[in-house]
Protein backbone atom coordinates (compact mmCIF):
# COMPACT_ATOMS: atom_id res chain seq x y z
CA UNK A 1 0.00 0.00 0.00
CA UNK A 2 2.64 2.27 1.19
CA UNK A 3 3.89 2.21 -2.78
CA UNK A 4 0.51 2.37 -3.80
CA UNK A 5 0.39 6.31 -2.19
CA UNK A 6 3.91 6.89 -3.57
CA UNK A 7 3.06 6.51 -6.96
CA UNK A 8 -0.39 8.57 -6.61
CA UNK A 9 1.07 11.17 -4.48
CA UNK A 10 3.92 11.52 -7.57
CA UNK A 11 0.83 11.52 -9.82
CA UNK A 12 -0.54 14.02 -7.71
CA UNK A 13 2.36 16.51 -8.05
CA UNK A 14 2.70 16.33 -11.88
CA UNK A 15 -1.04 16.22 -12.77
CA UNK A 16 -1.80 19.56 -10.16
CA UNK A 17 1.15 21.87 -11.90
CA UNK A 18 0.35 20.75 -15.65
CA UNK A 19 -3.38 21.80 -14.64
CA UNK A 20 -1.81 25.01 -13.10
CA UNK A 21 -0.43 26.09 -15.91
CA UNK A 22 -3.42 25.20 -18.43
CA UNK A 23 -6.60 26.42 -16.35
CA UNK A 24 -7.63 29.47 -15.64
CA UNK A 25 -10.29 31.38 -13.23
CA UNK A 26 -12.61 29.47 -10.88
CA UNK A 27 -13.05 25.34 -11.09
CA UNK A 28 -16.00 24.49 -11.92
CA UNK A 29 -18.07 23.39 -8.71
CA UNK A 30 -17.68 19.24 -9.06
CA UNK A 31 -15.31 17.43 -11.06
CA UNK A 32 -16.69 14.52 -12.91
CA UNK A 33 -13.70 11.71 -13.93
CA UNK A 34 -14.54 8.62 -16.02
CA UNK A 35 -12.85 5.68 -14.96
CA UNK A 36 -11.13 5.53 -18.49
CA UNK A 37 -8.86 2.59 -20.21
CA UNK A 38 -7.23 2.91 -23.67
CA UNK A 39 -8.68 0.99 -26.65
CA UNK A 40 -6.47 -1.26 -28.03
CA UNK A 41 -7.31 -5.06 -28.91
CA UNK A 42 -7.04 -7.45 -26.21
CA UNK A 43 -7.11 -4.57 -23.65
CA UNK A 44 -10.54 -3.30 -23.25
CA UNK A 45 -13.84 -5.03 -23.13
CA UNK A 46 -12.25 -8.26 -22.56
CA UNK A 47 -15.21 -10.18 -20.56
CA UNK A 48 -17.73 -9.45 -24.24
CA UNK A 49 -14.83 -11.45 -26.02
CA UNK A 50 -16.73 -13.89 -26.82
CA UNK A 51 -19.61 -13.62 -28.00
CA UNK A 52 -17.53 -10.38 -29.72
CA UNK A 53 -13.67 -10.41 -31.02
CA UNK A 54 -10.79 -8.16 -29.47
CA UNK A 55 -11.32 -6.03 -31.82
CA UNK A 56 -15.17 -5.39 -31.76
CA UNK A 57 -14.72 -5.28 -28.15
CA UNK A 58 -12.01 -2.78 -28.36
CA UNK A 59 -14.37 -0.37 -30.89
CA UNK A 60 -17.20 -0.78 -28.44
CA UNK A 61 -14.97 0.49 -25.64
CA UNK A 62 -14.36 3.47 -27.93
CA UNK A 63 -17.64 4.51 -29.02
CA UNK A 64 -18.79 3.74 -24.89
CA UNK A 65 -15.79 6.67 -23.87
CA UNK A 66 -17.41 9.15 -26.29
CA UNK A 67 -20.92 9.00 -25.38
CA UNK A 68 -20.14 8.88 -21.67
CA UNK A 69 -17.89 11.78 -22.32
CA UNK A 70 -20.17 13.36 -24.34
CA UNK A 71 -23.05 12.65 -21.62
CA UNK A 72 -20.75 14.51 -19.50
CA UNK A 73 -20.36 17.97 -21.60
CA UNK A 74 -24.05 17.93 -21.38
CA UNK A 75 -24.61 17.95 -18.21
CA UNK A 76 -22.28 20.84 -18.36
CA UNK A 77 -24.55 23.19 -20.88
CA UNK A 78 -27.30 22.19 -18.58
CA UNK A 79 -26.03 22.50 -14.80
CA UNK A 80 -26.98 25.17 -12.33
CA UNK A 81 -24.99 28.19 -11.65
CA UNK A 82 -24.17 26.44 -8.25
CA UNK A 83 -23.37 22.85 -9.78
CA UNK A 84 -21.25 23.87 -12.63
CA UNK A 85 -19.39 20.27 -14.22
CA UNK A 86 -15.73 19.83 -15.25
CA UNK A 87 -14.94 16.62 -17.34
CA UNK A 88 -11.90 14.55 -16.69
CA UNK A 89 -10.41 10.92 -17.78
CA UNK A 90 -8.89 8.74 -14.90
CA UNK A 91 -7.31 7.00 -17.42
CA UNK A 92 -4.53 3.59 -18.23
CA UNK A 93 -2.42 2.27 -18.63
CA UNK A 94 0.27 4.80 -18.57
CA UNK A 95 1.20 5.69 -21.82
CA UNK A 96 -1.99 5.61 -23.59
CA UNK A 97 -2.08 9.78 -22.92
CA UNK A 98 -2.18 10.51 -26.74
CA UNK A 99 -5.56 7.78 -27.62
CA UNK A 100 -7.12 10.64 -25.11
CA UNK A 101 -5.75 14.01 -26.20
CA UNK A 102 -6.96 12.86 -30.16
CA UNK A 103 -10.34 11.94 -29.38
CA UNK A 104 -11.33 14.15 -26.07
CA UNK A 105 -9.27 17.32 -26.46
CA UNK A 106 -11.54 18.99 -24.02
CA UNK A 107 -11.22 16.98 -21.15
CA UNK A 108 -8.56 16.80 -18.49
CA UNK A 109 -6.64 13.60 -17.61
CA UNK A 110 -5.67 12.42 -14.41
CA UNK A 111 -3.08 8.93 -14.42
CA UNK A 112 -5.07 6.81 -12.58
CA UNK A 113 -3.21 2.79 -13.01
CA UNK A 114 -2.77 1.40 -9.83
CA UNK A 115 -3.21 -2.51 -8.92
CA UNK A 116 -5.64 -1.97 -6.52
CA UNK A 117 -8.86 -0.29 -7.98
CA UNK A 118 -10.11 1.39 -4.81
CA UNK A 119 -6.73 3.42 -4.82
CA UNK A 120 -7.50 4.84 -8.47
CA UNK A 121 -10.74 5.65 -6.99
CA UNK A 122 -9.41 7.45 -4.30
CA UNK A 123 -6.71 9.14 -6.20
CA UNK A 124 -9.09 10.62 -8.63
CA UNK A 125 -11.08 11.63 -6.23
CA UNK A 126 -8.15 13.46 -4.47
CA UNK A 127 -6.94 14.67 -7.63
CA UNK A 128 -10.32 16.86 -8.46
CA UNK A 129 -10.40 18.16 -5.30
CA UNK A 130 -6.39 19.29 -5.54
CA UNK A 131 -7.40 21.10 -8.62
CA UNK A 132 -10.02 23.66 -6.87
CA UNK A 133 -13.47 21.41 -7.15
CA UNK A 134 -15.20 21.45 -3.94
CA UNK A 135 -17.03 17.76 -4.80
CA UNK A 136 -15.44 15.01 -7.56
CA UNK A 137 -17.42 12.08 -9.05
CA UNK A 138 -15.89 8.89 -10.37
CA UNK A 139 -18.22 7.38 -13.08
CA UNK A 140 -17.77 4.24 -14.85
CA UNK A 141 -17.19 3.94 -18.79
CA UNK A 142 -20.06 1.50 -19.04
CA UNK A 143 -22.96 2.91 -18.72
CA UNK A 144 -23.59 5.28 -22.57
CA UNK A 145 -27.09 5.56 -22.23
CA UNK A 146 -26.66 6.62 -18.17
CA UNK A 147 -29.39 9.59 -17.75
CA UNK A 148 -27.57 13.33 -17.94
CA UNK A 149 -30.50 14.24 -15.35
CA UNK A 150 -28.64 11.92 -13.20
CA UNK A 151 -25.09 13.83 -13.53
CA UNK A 152 -26.82 17.10 -12.84
CA UNK A 153 -28.50 15.73 -9.62
CA UNK A 154 -25.42 13.85 -8.21
CA UNK A 155 -23.93 17.45 -8.96
CA UNK A 156 -26.54 19.14 -7.12
CA UNK A 157 -26.69 16.94 -4.40
CA UNK A 158 -22.62 17.99 -3.41
CA UNK A 159 -23.66 21.35 -3.95
CA UNK A 160 -25.93 21.66 -0.87
CA UNK A 161 -23.71 22.55 2.46
CA UNK A 162 -22.36 19.64 4.80
CA UNK A 163 -20.34 17.06 3.81
CA UNK A 164 -22.14 14.07 2.28
CA UNK A 165 -22.08 11.22 -0.68
CA UNK A 166 -23.39 10.32 -3.47
CA UNK A 167 -24.16 6.65 -5.02
CA UNK A 168 -25.40 5.66 -8.40
CA UNK A 169 -25.74 1.95 -7.29
CA UNK A 170 -26.03 -0.42 -10.97
CA UNK A 171 -28.16 -3.66 -11.26
CA UNK A 172 -25.43 -5.93 -11.00
CA UNK A 173 -24.53 -4.93 -7.22
CA UNK A 174 -21.78 -2.55 -8.04
CA UNK A 175 -22.32 1.16 -8.48
CA UNK A 176 -21.67 3.59 -11.82
CA UNK A 177 -21.12 6.47 -9.93
CA UNK A 178 -19.79 8.10 -6.60
CA UNK A 179 -19.50 11.27 -5.09
CA UNK A 180 -18.01 12.94 -2.48
CA UNK A 181 -17.01 16.42 -1.18
CA UNK A 182 -14.03 14.67 0.70
CA UNK A 183 -11.29 12.29 -0.04
CA UNK A 184 -12.82 9.46 3.00
CA UNK A 185 -10.30 6.69 2.40
CA UNK A 186 -12.58 3.96 4.15
CA UNK A 187 -15.00 4.50 1.23
CA UNK A 188 -12.20 2.15 -0.97
CA UNK A 189 -10.93 -0.18 1.60
CA UNK A 190 -12.03 -3.83 2.32
CA UNK A 191 -14.22 -3.57 -0.97
CA UNK A 192 -15.15 -6.90 -2.78
CA UNK A 193 -14.19 -5.32 -6.12
CA UNK A 194 -16.16 -6.43 -9.37
CA UNK A 195 -18.70 -8.35 -7.00
CA UNK A 196 -22.50 -8.05 -6.64
CA UNK A 197 -21.15 -7.04 -3.26
CA UNK A 198 -19.53 -4.05 -3.97
CA UNK A 199 -23.02 -1.39 -3.47
CA UNK A 200 -23.55 -2.79 -0.75
CA UNK A 201 -20.35 -2.37 1.13
CA UNK A 202 -20.05 1.09 0.18
CA UNK A 203 -23.26 1.94 2.36
CA UNK A 204 -22.39 0.42 5.60
CA UNK A 205 -18.97 2.25 4.77
CA UNK A 206 -21.13 5.33 4.18
CA UNK A 207 -22.68 4.57 7.84
CA UNK A 208 -19.54 3.75 9.15
CA UNK A 209 -18.22 7.24 8.62
CA UNK A 210 -21.38 8.89 9.23
CA UNK A 211 -22.15 10.77 6.24
CA UNK A 212 -25.68 11.54 4.60
CA UNK A 213 -26.31 9.92 1.52
CA UNK A 214 -28.03 10.97 -1.59
CA UNK A 215 -28.69 7.67 -3.35
CA UNK A 216 -29.72 8.08 -7.05
CA UNK A 217 -32.06 5.77 -9.00
CA UNK A 218 -30.78 2.06 -10.17
CA UNK A 219 -29.14 1.67 -13.59
CA UNK A 220 -26.96 -1.11 -15.47
CA UNK A 221 -23.42 -1.62 -16.97
CA UNK A 222 -22.49 -3.00 -20.16
CA UNK A 223 -19.90 -5.66 -19.52
CA UNK A 224 -21.43 -8.64 -20.70
CA UNK A 225 -23.68 -10.43 -23.02
CA UNK A 226 -27.17 -9.40 -21.04
CA UNK A 227 -25.93 -5.69 -21.18
CA UNK A 228 -25.24 -5.76 -24.82
CA UNK A 229 -28.52 -6.82 -25.57
CA UNK A 230 -30.06 -4.41 -23.20
CA UNK A 231 -28.26 -1.39 -24.43
CA UNK A 232 -29.24 -2.92 -28.33
CA UNK A 233 -32.90 -3.26 -27.42
CA UNK A 234 -33.38 0.55 -25.65
CA UNK A 235 -31.64 2.17 -28.38
CA UNK A 236 -33.03 0.87 -31.03
CA UNK A 237 -36.67 -0.70 -29.93
CA UNK A 238 -36.86 2.22 -26.87
CA UNK A 239 -36.96 -0.36 -24.38
CA UNK A 240 -36.95 1.44 -20.87
CA UNK A 241 -34.52 0.89 -18.05
CA UNK A 242 -37.18 1.15 -15.21
CA UNK A 243 -35.66 1.77 -11.70
CA UNK A 244 -37.03 -0.19 -8.34
CA UNK A 245 -39.27 3.04 -8.02
CA UNK A 246 -40.65 2.80 -11.38
CA UNK A 247 -39.35 5.63 -12.90
CA UNK A 248 -37.66 6.04 -16.41
CA UNK A 249 -35.20 8.55 -16.43
CA UNK A 250 -34.81 9.46 -20.32
CA UNK A 251 -31.79 7.68 -21.49
CA UNK A 252 -28.96 9.39 -23.09
CA UNK A 253 -28.74 9.70 -26.75
CA UNK A 254 -25.46 7.52 -27.26
CA UNK A 255 -25.23 8.26 -30.91
CA UNK A 256 -21.37 6.21 -30.96
CA UNK A 257 -22.97 3.47 -29.51
CA UNK A 258 -25.98 3.51 -31.65
CA UNK A 259 -23.82 4.03 -34.80
CA UNK A 260 -21.48 1.10 -33.71
CA UNK A 261 -24.36 -1.22 -33.12
CA UNK A 262 -26.08 -0.35 -36.70
CA UNK A 263 -22.97 -0.89 -38.26
CA UNK A 264 -21.52 -4.34 -36.84
CA UNK A 265 -24.70 -5.88 -35.05
CA UNK A 266 -27.94 -4.27 -36.73
CA UNK A 267 -29.85 -7.11 -35.75
CA UNK A 268 -28.98 -7.62 -32.76
CA UNK A 269 -27.23 -10.84 -33.01
CA UNK A 270 -23.91 -10.58 -31.54
CA UNK A 271 -20.65 -12.73 -33.10
CA UNK A 272 -21.92 -12.18 -36.38
CA UNK A 273 -20.99 -9.01 -37.97
CA UNK A 274 -21.53 -7.29 -41.22
CA UNK A 275 -18.69 -5.06 -41.66
CA UNK A 276 -15.58 -4.18 -40.09
CA UNK A 277 -15.24 -2.31 -37.07
CA UNK A 278 -13.56 1.56 -37.82
CA UNK A 279 -9.67 1.48 -37.10
CA UNK A 280 -8.47 1.55 -34.02
CA UNK A 281 -4.91 2.98 -32.72
CA UNK A 282 -3.22 0.28 -30.39
CA UNK A 283 -1.83 -3.20 -29.94
CA UNK A 284 -3.61 -6.16 -32.54
CA UNK A 285 -4.60 -9.41 -32.64
CA UNK A 286 -4.68 -10.79 -29.01
CA UNK A 287 -5.08 -10.17 -25.21
CA UNK A 288 -2.31 -8.59 -22.93
CA UNK A 289 -2.48 -8.55 -19.21
CA UNK A 290 -3.67 -4.78 -18.09
CA UNK A 291 -3.04 -3.58 -15.19
CA UNK A 292 -5.41 -2.28 -12.81
CA UNK A 293 -9.10 -3.05 -13.29
CA UNK A 294 -10.57 0.23 -14.59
Amino acid sequence: MDAIRAGREAHSAVAASDFIDRKAGVAASCGIAVMAKASAPGRAKTRLVPPLDYDEAAALNTAFLHDVFDNILLATSRAARDATVAAYAAYGPPGSEDFFRSRFPGVDLIPAWFSDFGACLLHAIEQMLARGHKAAVVLNADSPTLPTALLNEAAAALARPGDRAVLGPSSDGGYYLLGLKAAHRRLFEDIAWSTERVAEQTRERVDEIGLELHLLPEWYDVDDLAGLRRVHAEIFHGDAAITRDGAAPAPHRARHTASLLSDLWPDGVFGRRRKPPRPIAGARGRPAASGAAI
